[in-house]
């Protein structure tokens, strides 16, 4: 008898031994994604469910969109979260991207100090509104990484046909909350995600001037690294979140978040 006990409470060791590895390991999603995912609050508050439900931990890199598809076309991270179309298709179309899908979309606003001396408060059109900004020699900050945001900016003043000059431009080099910061310490404008802004708004004092121009669309985008370039990515934790963030739960919670009651992105109808 005692035989057979010992037996028994092997074979259950072994088999605890067995499955305790399985499950709990936790896998790890490398994801690289745009300041304005993190410094907005939406993936703090989006993550942990999915991590919950998945058993995942989600490494985030948080960096300009140009620097975010950079990691992901070197193999660095799994998946990559970004607002850029152009560049987007560019990265898929090299082959280094696959399964793109559209997550959400939000929008511009340029913002700038209560004072606004370029007089462009409550106006729409965005390129008359940088031209104004220039007329007036008013302080301008650009992002100057190469984000999502910078490039959108660059192409509204190439398609504005001025900038402003010398001094009056300052190419920050930095993500968006320290632009900001960096916008209402010298009284200057800005162009801004507003779902950033939203964050940032108590803290820096600055006021929406232009909103609702149609340019001023920001849709995103979550892209899978392929995997057939590099044999080491986690392409099933890749599709795990991808499948998620798209799905109709995921939906819903991008949906779900506010800032002072006020939805800051809105969930594409994929």
């Amino acid at each position: 008898m005692s035989h057979q006990i010992f037996s028994r409470l092997a074979a259950a060791l072994i088999g605890m031994f067995l499955i305790a590895p399985i499950a709990s390991a936790q896998q790890v999603i490398k994801l690289s994604t745009t300041t304005s995912t993190e410094n907005s609050g939406l993936l703090t508050y989006l993550l942990p469910e999915f991590e919950a439900k998945t058993n995942t931990r989600v490494q985030v890199i948080s960096v300009g969109t140009g620097k975010a598809l950079e990691l992901a076309k070197n193999g660095d991270v799994d998946v990559t979260l970004v607002h850029a179309r152009p560049s987007e298709d560019k990265f898929v179309a090299a082959g280094h991207g696959v399964n793109r899908r559209d997550v959400m979309y939000n929008d511009f606003v340029i913002v700038g100090p209560v004072s606004d001396p370029a007089g462009i408060k409550g106006t729409r059109d965005v390129l008359k509104a940088l031209k104004k900004i220039v007329g007036s020699k008013a302080k301008f900050i650009s992002r100057g990484d190469d984000s999502g945001t910078d490039q959108m900016e660059k192409a509204y003043w190439k398609e504005a046909g001025t900038i402003p000059a010398g001094s009056a431009y300052v190419s920050a080099g930095l993500g968006m909350g320290e632009v900001l910061n960096m916008a209402a310490e010298l009284q200057a404008y800005t162009l801004t995600d507003r779902a950033t802004y939203a964050a940032y708004r108590a803290k820096t004092g600055l006021a929406i001037m232009v909103e609702g121009d149609p340019k001023m669309f920001n849709p995103y985008g979550i892209i899978a690294v392929n995997p057939a370039k590099y044999k080491d990515i986690n392409y099933k934790g890749a599709m795990l979140l991808i499948n998620w963030i798209t799905s109709d739960e995921g939906r819903k919670k991008i949906a779900g978040y506010k800032v002072d009651g006020q939805q800051l992105f809105f969930p594409s109808g994929n």
